[in-house]
């Protein structure tokens, strides 16, 4: 009984030791890797801000071409036939949105759905506008009826989300 007790009085402490040890080295890992992680992630955004930045430049640039008022002042030809202008302004849509497709890699899920979605009402306003033409309109009765229907809208869905991606762009900073 007597050894048993000195093996426990030796044991106890030496465990206790052992424990705290174990402990103190878990913590100091805990920091180091907690460290390695901030500087990688520092080196990480070091490397892909720079495409971030250019990626919600691209974006906006994107919407503002897009914009149905931008748009109209861009391609209006007043003889041609509504239709056609119709199909220009919605074929330009697209060429600038297939361009700039690639910045979804660097522009968050919720900034760039915000785009797709732009993109989307930006057709229907044209295609609204298209649908009240006549078959003998031309390009300057659907280019006032573009934006008359502006006018009606009030902000543009262009315009929100501009004011999103410069709200998240200025979030990485």
């Amino acid at each position: 009984m007597d050894i048993l007790l000195q093996i426990a009085l030796i044991i106890l402490p030496a465990g206790g030791v052992l424990m705290t040890t174990i402990y103190f080295l878990r913590k100091q890992e805990s920091k180091e890797i907690k460290s390695l992680q901030l500087e990688l992630r520092k080196e990480r955004q070091k490397f892909f801000l720079p495409s971030r930045v250019e990626a919600y430049q691209r974006a906006v640039l994107l919407m503002e071409r897009i914009s149905p008022m931008a748009l109209v002042m861009r391609l209006h030809n007043p003889g041609l036939p509504a239709k056609a202008l119709q199909a220009d302004l919605l074929k330009t849509i697209r060429e600038e949105y297939d361009h700039n497709v690639a910045q979804q890699i660097f522009v968050s899920p919720g900034g760039w759905q915000m785009v797709r979605t732009s993109k989307e009402e930006t057709i229907k306003i044209i295609n609204l506008a298209g649908s009240q033409m006549g078959d003998t309109a031309t390009g300057m009765d659907l280019s006032s009826k573009i934006l008359e229907i502006c006018a009606e809208v009030g902000q543009l869905p262009t315009e929100i989300t501009i004011e999103y991606l410069k709200k998240e762009l200025q979030e990485l900073f």
